[in-house]
């Protein structure tokens, strides 16, 4: 039987598949169409991405700093100590993030979520003039993860959300290219500060640079259209219910993981996905280039991270696949790029140990023999990291379509990878030997992509159903 749609209603009549029983509503034209467009609003909302720092998995700019490797300073350890203390507390304040996104809505949580960015940047510009301020560092960064929880929580949420199915590939694309993009102005703001010094540490300049784009993000999630408005390319509405308490909300948390239980295949792809920066970031990048080098490879990295996502997004939003081929298609990628990235990267981690670069050692510089090699293999760290993000986005969005259930998924993700890159950054802190790190760092991805592959057979559809949704009804039943 045809469908009829009565669009100025919004109700749907006849049929009985689960895309015609949702509604479908007529999208606003001109103007207030572009505004409540979801694709403006996910671009508005990497833009916030683009302003602000955080901790790889968090913000570009953020990345742009650590991306120096121990924040730009000739000593890593208090860097890494004050990521160990960010990721200790992200992971945290992750894992209830999507009950408290769902209970205050995600504007609020998003504005929440910005205030400790430009803490944390202005924490190494206290060091950078007060060497003994060591200890505000670290007090930022566990700030700086608490709030980044929340604001990377309700990204996610609303990044999943807003595209239809057949969209999500392109819209997660999309974020990665903004997100980026910040981590390519960043770096770009380094190199020019830092191209004509030979040093192992940056300057007050890069630092301050920082801070004013930072705090220029604090403002955008004030620009922000209301979710419960927003109607998806299709003429679905997107709904973000508010549960009548924090009891119910955290029962949602519960009911999230017992209702969908495939969601555990996916922790050890989440736990790896910030795990791997340790190794690049400090102890590749930071341990055996000078500043200038660093610098330029930053920026080369965060610019692969651009065309990594796009092609992966291109592949998982491909028309002419079954969903299911799709992700199987994803997997693949993913599993020949981490034995390529890290097969190449072992031959350069073999000839290097934390004694022989001592952090007062003469390092690499662009001009140096061998370099050209080294900073291919960065661009191709970089083209993983943005198709092993892309790939979670992805998956988590084939689970389901609900942004309530969204919420605490991305929750869980923010939550696991930031556990394990408190690990990690720990790890590096009290000088655990480079190559143990990097043997970690492959091994935690292939039991990654070990994890995943039963969870694509068992878990992903051609078709997200009803009943993968409406978590509302679910907690109302217990």
């Amino acid at each position: 039987m045809t469908d009829v749609v009565d669009t100025e209603k919004g109700s749907v009549k006849g049929g009985s598949s689960d895309t015609a029983s949702q509604q479908v509503f007529e999208r606003p034209t001109g103007l207030k169409g572009l505004y409540y467009h979801p694709l403006t609003q996910v671009s508005v909302l990497e833009s916030l991405a683009f302003h602000i720092p955080d901790a790889k998995h968090g913000d570009c700019l953020f990345n742009a700093l650590n991306g120096l490797g121990g924040g730009g300073q000739v000593d890593n350890t208090t860097g890494a100590n004050s990521n160990a203390a960010l990721y200790a507390t992200f992971a945290f304040s992750a894992f209830f993030a999507g009950s408290i996104n769902n209970k205050l809505g995600p504007r609020i949580t998003l504005i929440v979520g910005t205030m400790g960015y430009a803490l944390y940047i202005g924490s190494y510009l206290a060091i950078n003039i007060h060497p003994g301020a060591k200890g505000f560092v670290i007090a930022a960064g566990a700030i700086l993860g608490i709030c980044a929880g929340l604001l990377w929580t309700a990204q996610g949420s609303l990044m999943m959300a807003y595209p239809t199915e057949g969209e999500k590939g392109k819209y997660i694309a999309v974020f990665w290219g903004i997100f980026n993009l910040g981590g390519v102005v960043g770096a770009s703001v380094a190199l020019g500060q830092n191209f004509h010094s030979k040093a192992n540490s940056v300057g007050n300049g890069t630092y301050i640079g920082f801070l004013v784009l930072t705090c220029l993000g604090v403002l955008i999630p004030f620009t922000m259209a209301d979710p419960a408005k927003m109607i998806r390319t299709d003429g679905t509405k997107v709904t973000q219910t508010r549960h009548p308490s924090w009891k119910t909300e955290f029962l949602g948390l519960y009911i999230a993981l017992r209702t969908d239980p495939m969601i555990l295949l996916l922790f050890p792809m989440f736990l790896a996905s910030n795990w791997f920066y340790t190794w690049q970031f400090n102890d590749y990048n930071g341990a055996i280039f000078n500043i200038r080098a660093r610098a330029l490879n930053n920026l080369v990295y965060w610019i692969s991270q651009i065309i990594g996502s796009v092609a992966i997004g291109r592949l998982l939003d491909q028309p002419k696949l079954s969903r299911r081929l799709r992700a199987f298609s994803g997997w693949a990628v993913l599993f020949i790029f981490v034995f390529f990235v890290h097969i190449w990267a072992y031959f350069y981690q073999k000839t290097y140990t934390r004694a022989s670069v001592p952090p007062d050692s003469e390092r690499l510089d662009i001009f140096s023999p061998g370099y050209t090699g080294k900073i291919f293999l960065y661009v191709f760290c970089g083209i993983l990291d943005a198709m092993w993000q892309t790939n979670a986005y992805w998956l988590m969005g084939a689970m389901s379509n609900d942004p309530v259930k969204l919420a605490h998924f991305a929750g869980f993700y923010k939550s696991l990878q930031s556990a394990g890159a408190a690990g990690m950054w720990r790890a590096d802190a009290v000088l655990t030997p480079y190559m143990n790190i990097f043997a970690s760092t492959w091994a935690l991805l292939v039991a990654g992509l070990l994890f995943l592959l039963p969870m694509i057979h068992l878990r992903v559809k051609d078709h997200t159903d009803s009943q993968d949704d409406a978590l509302d009804e679910k907690v109302a039943k217990n």
